[in-house]
Parts: structure tokens; sequence; C-alpha cells
């Protein structure tokens, strides 16, 4: 089912029983359990082993001696390899030539070898009296044992051998001092022999007259035995008995005030003695006043151990003076350890102090149900505190609402639901950490208590709980519209700010909740929790975003027009309303990309979020249709010249404000085919090169699914850009061309004339000098529109010219040379703005003259040179500059 262990390094690889080892390798599980027997040199040591990760255990070697394998067994992977050895090895012992503490011969102590785990251990005195040298070219133990089997170097053993010793302890002693050192062990065990021999010696008398002292007693005791019988002592009892009651007869009195004073002498004693007891209820009481918990804990645990189970009536009344005063002091610790605010730490020590007085509350889970309900409680004051401010706020709004403007107002009053925000996002950042952490403390084992059944469940419910207070708390004072009726009750009804409003404070109201969330992630909270956050953000992102795209639409729907063009700089032709687009637009894009567009810790990505494009998409249409729509309106509006015209329309064309009055003259608004050209530049402008701005602009920023709506717009530009120029040419290229067959024949003039022409008619100059001013009037607005317009007004007047001459019945010579010459003139000038459309209009022009004669044609010919000279400045107004 899994590959099995293989132990591939040990740190350290070598030492006495109880070492600490590193065992490093690869499939040692994916959790404690899977680990079930590990083996140091065929030795069980599974009990102390410490499950790391699957490549680490921790284990403490046992009573090893010698070199072997360590092995691990997991559940699925069976018995395992290694590719390394360990290496035990004994210390020295207590021997039998050591001054020791205990008696070595009757009390054994645990030991492995030559090493003792007792607390005590002790050195082994060198029986030679000379000191162990320490020697860098030891002898192992495998060698000794290879050069003398069976045997061993301990001199308290059966087996010992003296070569071993030397070897082990006096390999670099020289021989003088191994002689020297025999003659101080053999003068020791003689002076132990002769100790024994002297004191006999000293004392034989005594001795002998102990043992005929005993002789003669066992003599006299079977006479005696002989003559009184086996119970001689009965009648002396009877005789003792009677003299003590003649005797107390005798003293009956002196023995009663004897007993009298022994006992009071008794109780002074017992007072005396027991005076910790006695006075330790008014002890407790002046500790707990003065706080010192930690004296009364101590002082209680030693009288319980002392009379916990005393029978002594005033003892146990004693005793239970103290249980009083510490139940009383268990309420207070049980109590204060509820009360808030209070740290973590202060709580920590309050739950030590009630386990080791055992008190029978729950401190522990108590102290996590009171941080619980704090936060609770605290969501609900700071609910009301600023539900209470609303109304007071929503009161002054009106009475200011009555008396002042709605720009008079004062904007500096911060909404209720907004300070609403920043402190529950504040308090949540503040007193959550400490909710966990004492959970984190209880569920650890750190604050030794016992954990009952069904905690940890309780407890993350809890959590998520706390957690879904806060996220719905700030969903209904911000974005009440993600909550559900019955949820937006529940959790607030402060009133909802208008969009201008929360424009202003949403970037900020997310860095507090993105500041509370970063507090939440650094506590390692599980991810069902933190997933809640993750889902308040990502809405707050997508709302902030739309609300600030929403403002900008706005913005741009009031945007004013004031029909100055610029001439010079880097854009021309164009006022400064595209300009303002393009500035309110980057100035959102980057507000975005501060506030709802950056991800941060544990975030994903805006625009990786379906909704989010989504809602990207539909405020990027909104913004550019609303610039669409400032454009179209100010190309649909004609009638606005009265001064004194205040309707919204006109106020914002003008660039006053509604109710205002202009202090400008009247003509600084330019005339009505002006400001069609000047809307119509900056319909161009924003379609070729604002559009291509704002579309790069949203790219570097990121966003990327915004290439429709801006196609879209480009097309309603291109379809506004032909209404405006429709609009102009029907107010230029009809007058114009309907002036041209009226002043054709004026005068009653017939082409079947026998009048030499000298000079092109009339009707031909005032159509150049017609189209000069439409020239003019271009040009000051922008040379880009030249093409697009004059082509138009030519080809239309080209059309003109063919029905005029298709409409003649007949061409006298004369009249004929009249009207090629006329055409002539007309397409020389125009030749600039000719499309092929006026081009064709012109030789089907041509084609309804008569052809002239050779002769003829130079008559025209000398008059078209005459024409070049006499309109040279027109000639030149209407050529393109190369």
């Amino acid at each position: 089912m899994a590959p099995p262990p293989i132990v591939t390094g040990l740190s350290p690889n070598e030492g006495p029983p109880g070492t600490r080892i590193k065992i490093r390798g690869e499939n040692f599980g994916g959790k404690p359990s899977d680990l079930i027997g590990l083996t140091i040199c065929g030795m069980d040591c599974l009990l102390t082993a410490e499950w790391k990760s699957p490549n680490k255990i921790i284990a403490i070697s046992g009573p090893i001696k010698g070199k072997g394998d360590v092995i691990v067994t997991t559940k699925y992977g069976g018995t395992g390899t290694c590719n390394v050895t360990f290496k035990g090895y004994h210390l020295a012992t207590i021997g039998p030539m050591k001054e020791s503490a205990v008696w070595v011969e009757e009390t054994p102590m645990y030991s492995w070898g030559r090493h003792s785990l007792s607390p005590s251990s002790f050195q082994q005195e060198d029986p030679l009296g000379l000191s162990v040298e320490e020697t860098e070219n030891k002898i192992s133990e495998e060698d000794l044992q290879a050069y003398f089997p069976g045997k061993c170097g301990d001199i308290g053993s059966q087996n010992f051998s003296p070569a071993w010793f030397l070897l082990e302890n006096h390999q670099a002693t020289s021989f003088n001092d191994l002689k020297a050192g025999l003659v101080y062990l053999t003068r020791k065990v003689q002076s132990q022999k002769e100790g024994q021999l002297s004191f006999l010696k000293a004392n034989l008398n005594s001795v002998m007259d102990q043992i005929d002292t005993l002789v003669n007693l066992r003599e006299k005791f079977e006479q005696d035995a002989s003559v009184f019988g086996s119970t001689p002592t009965i009648k002396l009892e009877r005789a003792i008995k009677e003299s003590e009651r003649e005797a107390r007869k005798l003293f009956d009195d002196v023995l009663t005030r004897k007993d009298r004073a022994e006992k009071t002498r008794n109780a002074l004693n017992v007072l005396h003695r027991y005076k910790f007891l006695f006075c330790l209820p008014c002890v407790i009481e002046r500790n707990i006043k003065k706080g010192d918990y930690d004296i009364v804990i101590n002082d209680y645990m030693r009288v319980k151990n002392l009379f916990d189970k005393t029978e002594v009536p005033i003892f146990r009344e004693a005793l239970n003076e103290v249980e009083k005063r510490i139940f009383e002091l268990q309420t207070k610790l049980h109590k204060d350890l509820q009360t808030m605010p209070i740290t973590v730490e202060q709580q920590k020590r309050l739950i030590r102090h009630l386990v080791n007085l055992d008190c029978p509350f729950d401190a522990a889970w108590d102290a996590i149900k009171s941080r619980w309900e704090h936060i609770n409680q605290k969501f609900k004051e700071i609910y009301n505190f600023h539900k209470s401010t609303d109304k007071s706020e929503n009161t002054k709004k009106q009475n200011s609402a009555s008396k002042y403007t709605k720009s008079q107002i004062d904007v500096n009053v911060v909404p209720a639901c907004v300070n609403f925000t920043d402190e529950i996002c504040a308090v949540t950042s503040e007193i959550f950490p400490d909710f966990w952490k004492i959970g984190l403390a209880y569920f650890s084992g750190e604050l030794q208590v016992k954990i009952e059944a069904g905690r940890q469940v309780e407890y993350k419910h809890m959590v998520l709980t706390a957690i879904e207070y806060f996220s719905k708390y700030v969903r209904a004072s911000i974005i009440p519209n993600t909550l559900d009726k019955s949820e937006r009750i529940q959790y607030g009804s402060l009133s909802s700010l208008e969009r201008d409003e929360v424009a202003l404070y949403l970037p900020e109201l997310l860095r507090s909740v993105r500041s509370t969330y970063s507090t939440l992630i650094q506590l390692d909270l599980p991810n069902e929790a933190l997933d809640i956050i993750a889902g308040l953000l990502i809405d707050l992102r997508i709302h902030c975003m739309s609300i600030l795209f929403q403002k900008t639409c706005e913005q741009i729907k009031q945007l004013p027009e004031n029909w100055k063009i610029s001439f010079s700089g880097k854009h021309t032709g164009v006022t400064d309303l595209p300009l303002e687009f393009l500035r309110l637009i980057e100035d959102v894009i980057q507000i975005v990309k501060e506030s709802a567009l950056s991800a941060e810790q544990r975030e994903s990505s805006l625009l990786e979020n379906p909704s989010a494009r989504k809602e990207l998409e539909k405020q990027v249409d909104n913004i550019l249709s609303a610039f669409y729509d400032v454009l179209n309106d100010l190309s649909s509006t004609e009638d606005y010249d009265d001064c004194n015209d205040s309707s919204p329309v006109v106020s914002q064309l003008i660039g006053t404000p509604v109710g205002s009055h202009k202090s400008g003259p009247c003509h600084d608004i330019p005339a009505w085919e002006n400001r069609l050209l000047i809307t119509l530049s900056n319909c161009m402008f924003t379609k070729t090169t604002v559009l291509d701005h704002i579309c790069e602009k949203f790219k570097e920023t990121g966003f990327t699914s915004i290439e429709t709506p801006i196609k879209t717009n480009r097309n309603n530009l291109e379809m506004l850009e032909k209404s405006i120029l429709d609009k102009y040419l029907e107010q230029k290229s009809d007058p114009l061309v309907g002036t041209i067959e009226p002043s054709m024949y004026l005068g009653r003039f017939d082409w079947d004339i026998n009048i030499t022409p000298t000079d092109i008619r009339p009707y031909a100059k005032e159509c150049i000098n017609n189209l000069i001013n439409v020239h003019l009037e271009i040009i000051n607005v922008s040379t880009n529109l030249l093409d697009i317009i004059l082509i138009k007004i030519v080809e239309t007047i080209a059309e003109e010219l063919y029905r005029l001459m298709s409409c003649v019945q007949k061409f006298s010579k004369e009249g004929a040379q009249q009207a090629m010459l006329d055409l002539e003139v007309l397409q020389e000038i125009f030749q600039d703005y000719l499309s092929d459309n006026a081009k064709g209009h012109f030789e089907e022009a041509f084609a309804h003259v008569p052809k002239l004669e050779k002769s003829d044609l130079t008559l025209v010919e000398d008059i078209l040179k005459q024409s070049r000279v006499k309109m040279k400045n027109q000639i030149l107004c209407l050529r393109k500059i190369k």
C-alpha cells in the first residue's frame, strides 16, 4: 500500500542509554498514528518515539550495548530497512569500594551496564588509589571483549578481569605507580581484617561476662518456673493494680488538677504547634486583598495535604473556615476571569490559580465563552451607538437641507455607517486575536485542563459565527444589497450613503477591512473562516470598482464645453472636453488599481472573477456611452443662443451653473455651424486618439475585458461623426449648392447667346468664394476636417453642375465656350478636393457641352490663363499645403 520506510541518517550515531536520537529517512508515514514500531539495536523504543514528519522521527535510546540497526515500522509500509547503525555503550556504576549515600547491597539501583539512570550518579573509586587517566588511544570495548571473552572490567562482577580493568583504566600508568597501587590495596584489605580481630581481643572479658549472665538468667528462670508455675506475673499484676487504686484514693484531687493542667498545657501546645492552621483564614483574607494569590494557593495546598483526612473536630472546623475563604476566592477569580476587558496572560494566570485551587468551574472554557460573548456584545454596542448617531445626523441633514442647498451642506461630517465600519474593523482586529489565542492554549494543553468531548466542534462554531457576524455587519453598512431582507433587518438599518459619498469613503473602508483580514491571516485561522472574509473582500472590491466608475460616469455627464479650441501643443484642433474626459478616466483607473484591483495577501485577482469582469465591461461601457451622450447633446442643440436661457442644457453648454448669471458676453458661444465643427473635431479626436489612450491605460493596469465596449463606442462615434457631418453639410452644402442655379441664370442669361466670353460667370466666382468661406470656417477649427467636409461639398457642387448642364436645351458656340471655361476653372480650383464621384460628375458635365473647334478652344485657354492670374489668391486658399 505504501513504500517501506528507509533510515538514512542518525544524529548522533552513538551514545549511552537515554540518548536523544534524530532519525532521518523516507516513508515514515503521513501522520503520527502511522508509526507503529521502532527498534534501536533490537530494543523496542516506540514508547519514546515522537513522529515529526514523513522524513523525521525523534526517539530516546534504551539500555543497549554495542552496534545495531534502527528499524522503523509503519502502518501501510510495513517493516523498513536501515542504511546506518547506532552504537550504544554504558558508563561506570557505583562499586563496592565507593562511598555512597545509600546502602548499595540492600537498595539495588536500576542500572543499564555502567550507566546509572538514578538521580544520583556516583563515580567509582579506583581500588588502587590511583587517578583514572584518559588517553586518546583508548582500547575500544569491542577489542577488550575479543581479548577477554566472557569477562568484564566491573570490579563488582563475578566475571571481573584484572587485566581488562588495567587496560581500560590504567593503560598509561607506569609500572612503579601500579606497584604502589598494589601496596595500597593490600594495606587496605589488611586493615579491614585487623580491625575485627583487635575489637574481639580488646573486649574479651566483657564478652565472657555477657555469656555467664545469660547462663545464670536461664537457670533462675527454670527454678522460678518450677516453684511459681509458668505464669508468675499474675499475682504481681494484681498487686500493682491494688496499689494503683489505693494511690488514686490518696492523690485523686492532685491527679484531677494535674489532668486539667495537662489538658491546658496540651491545648496551648496544640495552638502553638498548629498556629499555621488556625491563623490561615485571616492570612488568606489579607493575601487576597493584596492580590498574592500564589501565596494563598501554596498555603492552602500545604494545609490540605496536612489536615485533609483529619478527624479532629477542631482541626476540621478550622479547615472548614479555610475552605469557605477558598470558595469565596474561587468565586472572585472566576468572576474576574469573565470580566472584560482582560488580557490573555491575565486569563491564563487566573485559570492556573483556579485549577490549582481545584475549583468546581470549567474555568478555561468559561474564559473562551466570555471572550466570544464579549465579541458579540461589542458588535451590538458599536451598532447601537452608531444607530443613535445616525438618527441625529439625519435630523441635522433634514434641517440643513431646508435652509441650504445640497452643495452648502457640511461634507466634513463622516456618515454613521462609515464610522461604524471603521470601528468594527478596529475592534475585531483588537479583540478577536485574544479569543483565538485563549482557544489555542485550551486545546493545545497549555492550560492543563481536561478537554471535554465536543468542545472543538463548539469552539469552531464560535469562531465561524464571530467571523460571520463581522462580515454581515460590514455588508449591512456598505453593501446591503448582498444580504437578504431578513439579514438586513437583523444586522443593521443604518442610513445608506449616496453614490458620491460612497465613492469618497470606499477605498478607505476597503483598507480597513483588509487590515482586519491581514490580522486574521496572521492568526493562522482555518480556511473556512478566512474564506468568509475573502468573500466579503471580493464583493467590496467589485462594489468599490463599480461605484468609482459610476461616480466618474456622473462627472462625465456634467462635463462643460467652453468651445475654446487649442491651436498649439500636443493636441490641436480640439477643446478641453475630450482631454477632461481622458483625465477623468485615467484618474479613476489609477484609483481602482490602487484600491480594488490590487490583490493583497490571500486575495485572488479581481479580474479572474466572472462577476467582476462582467461589472467592469458594464461600467466601461457606461462611461464611454456617457461621453458619447455629451457629444451627441452638443451636436443636437441648436437654439440656445439666448443669454437669458437658464435651462440645464444651456447652462451646461455655456459652462455656468444652473441658476447663475453668465458674466461673459453672448458672442463667447460660437455659431451653430462652428459648434458642429468643434463637436465633430472632438468626436474624431476621441475616436482616433482618446479611445486608444483609454484602451492602452486599461491594459497597462491589467484590465483585459474592455475590447467590446471600446469597439462599440468607436462604432457609435463613427455614427455620430456621420450625423454631425450631415447636419453641417445640411447647413453649408445645401445653401451653397442652392445658389448656383439662380446665380447661373441671373439677368435672364441663356447658354444660346452670341456674346463672346471674357471671364468666368459670376455664379462660378460665387461658388468659389462660398467654398473658401467654408474652408476658412473649417480651418479655424481643425485642418483634419477639410478633406472630410470639402470633398463632400465639392462632390455636391459637381453633381449640381452636371444636372444643370444636362438640363440646357441648346448651346451656341459662345455658350459652349462659356460653359467649358466655367467648368475648367471650377475643376482646376477644386482639384485638391475632387473625389472619384466628383471627377465623374465633371466629366459628365463636360460631355453635355458641345465640342469646340481648335480655334474656339484657344480662346478658352487664353481666358483660363487670365483667370488663373486674377484668382491667384482664391486658388492658393483652396490648395493643400504639402
